[in-house]
């Protein structure tokens, strides 16, 4: 069974590694944002297996929820970062002063 799970996983790693250097860089941003809803239901589901896990699996249940949490955040960080990248820098020209302030 081992040897069988092996090849799933590096079979799926190269397919997974094929399939994003395939997407065009304007793309990212997008498919990002579409991964980060994916990865808030992983989320959901770390919190229903640590509501319900039995006796003695507790720690595995806490690190899939850490896990998932970190794989959250850190998309939106990038996600966050990768749309800095589209705004460029403002002149102090440009910026107009708000009535308000």
């Amino acid at each position: 069974m081992l040897p069988a799970l092996l090849i799933i996983l590096v079979a799926s790693a190269l397919l997974g590694y094929r399939v994003i250097s395939a997407v065009p860089p304007l793309l990212h941003t997008p498919l990002m944002s579409g991964m980060n809803a994916l990865s808030g239901i992983n989320v959901i589901g770390a919190v229903a297996v640590f509501a319900t896990v039995p006796e003695g699996s507790g720690g595995w249940a806490a690190a899939a929820l850490v896990l998932a949490s970190v794989n959250v955040f850190g998309g939106f960080w990038v996600t966050e970062r990768m749309l800095r990248m589209f705004h460029g820098k403002e002149r102090e020209s440009e910026v107009e002063e708000a009535p308000w302030n």
